[in-house]
């Protein structure tokens, strides 16, 4: 998978230090796979959630969301946004009821 943008993964690891390792680590592992579908994405991260049109992932432990649109035709992620858990929890409310900002 092509990661869409590195740079905006840089931001938060800068703004979350405690986030910058596993962030990186989420980054490697996913170039390094050929995703088809959600169900490859929850062999290798069986915390990911589907919020359409997102994918999220849980980054160091629950304590981050990760949210990314995944092209798996054009194998590309692009990362759409870095919550922690309480504004993800706020986030969630927020889309369910059709707001998504």
């Amino acid at each position: 998978m092509h990661v869409i943008k590195k740079k905006t993964l840089d931001a938060y690891a800068a703004q979350y230090p405690e986030a910058a390792e596993p962030l990186r680590s989420w980054r490697k592992l996913m170039e390094r796979q050929d995703f088809r579908d959600l169900i490859a994405v929850r062999a290798v991260w069986p915390t990911a959630d589907f919020v359409d049109p997102y994918t999220i992932f849980n980054i160091k432990g629950n304590h981050y969301r990760l949210l990314t649109i995944i092209h798996y035709r054009f194998q590309r992620v692009y990362i759409q946004g870095f919550l922690t858990h309480a504004a993800y929890e706020r986030w969630t409310r927020a889309h369910r009821r059709g707001r998504t900002s």
